[in-house]
């Protein structure tokens, strides 16, 4: 509040200035002014000068009313007057004369004072209306944010002890606003960290900056028993000067907003391993590897050991039910520990599944179960294990997940947790189904594969393992080269005895590949050994087979060469389906590739065969061969049958190493399709 001046301490003032009182002033500016009983002014402060704009030495002396009030309100100052020295203390708002002219709303007081004469003057005190009501507001949205704000505010001294709290930090702390008065943070909630956030709001007090969202982690009064997190902002609380008076503090409860935030992260994490384990498992159709894949998904990000097993009558279907029946391989595992006794678990071991065990009751009913210790004996029925039963009896947590696909239990799968880490809780169940399941059917795809490219080399091998017989007037060789060491194909070629010491040769190729073309091309093979050794001509007997390919259904289709040579004639009949044509090297060296009817291939409906009759003398040779040595993407026909002339430019060469020469000719890379090679030269009879 403004205070009177003498004027030694400020020489430059009127006698009757009044001066500043500091605090008041920053906070609400007080005019303050005395007229004497004739109504002149005889004292102005100098905040009446920064409300109202006149100096002191240009209004002391002269009449208040001609000065500051308007002339429509001089009747009320008036009577104003009269009741001030009748000895009434007047309070209202009402409008003051500014040294511009404007007037300047105010609440005032008038008193009755005296005058430097004794007689009774006037004591007006005023502050403009606008800045009480802003001052008003102002306290009011002070006063509501700390009573309605669920955000926890205190103000704190220089000595950090709290001179305000509102009820939700008091809830937040588990005390009452009253307890925390006069206190500080350590003697109010000494159970989160309270000495580090002391030293913090410091920091605000020496630097005069504030500092945002400091985490806070703890228990409180409120809820003792949980963790609960908390972000703290503090801010330096200054007078209108810049002078420190303290702290301001906020604090917000994002305890459950971390836990979401946590639980978000976490789903974001099983989808993205979700992710990887559909791009990780099944990279190839081998069985071994995709279990290997499995457990490299498992181990260690949801699991610390990982055992996939499959039951042995999935591997090997067509042997004895008795001998399989219940008896599962162990494909691949890995353990935290190599040097525990479960290195003794390694890939290839069978397991017969105890009768009644927790493995019989996962495999009939395909339901993954958590173990418990009782059921850890089950993993390793071997009684004489009983180091390894012991150590698996430690594991913290278990489970047995079958692997199920398409309606079909085709093993299971073991994992577990040691002590130490968190057990499987449902969401991690969850999440190791799901990864289990989905590779349950890259199992069963590896394992069909597996069984149907067996089964296909199987019969490859079946049709295909018998050696070349010796027949009259010739010498012969023949190669099979696969595409892929993992599939099979349908090329092959053929030596038939015939009736009078005549040879039959043969070679085909079956459109596409696996079991169904190694089928085709068994049929097809079969067939032509009946028909030749009926003596069916060449040109009759493919149409004997191009039926043959007709009843196979309407996208079967096959290429094929059938060649009879009679070495008393030294001619050669020969007739084509659609196939490359021979080549025809006589004992001079010079190359010819047969240019008679090509045919159409079997099964496209067009039956038009003819036979080519081909003299072979002594010495001459005869190429038969697939399409896959000819050509290839980078390769047309024609330059693979001019590279093929060039390998057989030296027949005079044993007809082995001749073989391989062309192979190698041809084929200096991995062949892109499957390849058959037959080589006949003709002997002196």
């Amino acid at each position: 509040m403004d205070s009177y001046q003498s004027t030694s301490e400020v020489p430059d003032q009127p006698v009757a200035a009044v001066g500043y009182a500091g605090v008041l002033r920053d906070l609400l500016p007080i005019a303050l002014w005395r007229e004497d009983a004739d109504g002149r002014v005889v004292e102005w402060s100098l905040a009446a000068q920064d409300l109202l704009g006149h100096r002191p030495e240009d209004i002391l002396g002269r009449l208040g009313t001609s000065v500051l009030v308007p002339d429509a309100n001089r009747g009320l100052a008036d009577d104003l007057t009269r009741r001030v020295q009748a000895g009434e203390t007047v309070v209202g708002t009402l409008p003051v004369r500014h040294r511009d002219g404007h007037r300047v709303v105010m609440e005032m007081w008038i008193v009755p004072a005296a005058d430097p004469q004794g007689r009774t003057g006037a004591m007006l005190i005023a502050v403009e209306t606008s800045q009480v009501l802003h001052m008003r507001d102002s306290l009011a949205a002070l006063q509501s944010l700390f009573t309605q704000s669920p955000i926890g505010l205190a103000t704190l001294g220089t000595d950090l002890r709290f001179l305000r709290v509102n009820d939700a930090l008091a809830r937040m702390n588990g005390a009452s606003p009253a307890e925390h008065l006069g206190k500080r943070l350590t003697e109010v909630v000494p159970g989160v960290n309270a000495l580090a956030l002391e030293a913090t709001m410091r920091q605000v007090l020496e630097r005069g900056t504030a500092v945002v969202d400091v985490r806070r982690t703890g228990r409180t009064a409120a809820d003792p028993d949980h963790e609960r997190t908390w972000s703290c902002s503090y801010a330096p609380l200054l007078d209108g000067a810049g002078r420190p008076l303290g702290v301001i503090a906020s604090l917000i409860d994002i305890t459950e907003g971390q836990r979401a935030q946590a639980e978000a992260e976490r789903a974001r994490s099983r989808f993205a391993l979700l992710a990887e384990a559909g791009a990780r498992i099944g990279t190839t159709l081998d069985l071994k590897q995709t279990a290997e894949e499995i457990v490299e998904v498992l181990v260690p990000r949801l699991a610390d050991s990982a055992d996939v097993q499959i039951l042995e009558a999935m591997i090997e279907p067509d042997e004895a039910a008795g001998s399989t029946r219940g008896l599962l391989r162990r494909l691949a595992v890995r353990f935290p520990d190599p040097a525990a006794p479960t290195a003794r678990l390694v890939p290839g071991q069978t397991v017969q599944i105890p009768p009644g065990s927790v493995y019989e009751r996962v495999i009939a009913g395909g339901q993954a179960m958590d173990l418990s210790v009782s059921d850890i004996p089950a993993l390793v029925p071997d009684p004489r294990a009983a180091s390894l039963r012991a150590h698996l009896a430690t594991l913290g947590s278990a489970r047995l997940i079958p692997l199920v696909a398409r309606g079909t239990v085709l093993g299971a799968v073991i994992v577990t947790r040691v002590r130490g880490r968190e057990p499987f809780d449902e969401e991690d169940r969850v999440l190791l189904d799901e990864v289990v399941a989905r590779a349950a059917l890259n199992i069963d795809n590896a394992r069909m594969y597996t069984g149907q490219r067996q089964a296909a080399l199987t019969l490859r091998r079946s049709l295909t393992n018998s050696a070349l017989p010796r027949v009259t007037g010739l010498e012969l060789t023949g190669r099979y080269l696969p595409a892929s060491d993992h599939d099979v194909g349908g090329d092959w070629f053929d030596v038939i005895r015939l009736p009078g010491g005549r040879t039959g040769l043969v070679i085909g190729d079956v459109m596409g590949h696996g079991i169904h073309a190694a089928a085709v091309m068994g049929q097809l093979r079969t067939a032509v050994r009946t028909l030749a050794r009926h003596d069916v001509p060449p040109a009759e007997l493919l149409r004997s087979l191009d039926a043959v390919v007709a009843d196979l259904g309407e996208d079967e289709m096959a290429t094929c060469v059938y060649a009879v040579h009679d070495p008393v004639t030294a001619v050669c009949a020969i007739a084509r389906a659609g196939h490359p044509p021979p080549a025809v090297v006589t004992a001079g060296g010079t190359v010819d590739f047969l240019d008679g009817p090509p045919g159409t291939p079997l099964g496209a409906g067009g039956r038009d065969f003819r036979t080519e009759q081909v003299p072979l003398p002594a010495g001459s040779l005869l190429a038969l061969y697939t399409d896959g040595l000819v050509e290839s993407r980078d390769r047309d026909l024609d330059e693979g049958l001019d590279r093929l002339a060039l390998a057989l430019r030296g027949a005079g060469r044993p007809l082995e190493e001749l073989c391989d020469g062309v192979l190698r000719e041809l084929l200096p890379n991995a062949p892109q399709d499957d390849v058959a090679v037959l080589l006949a030269r003709t002997l002196p009879v």
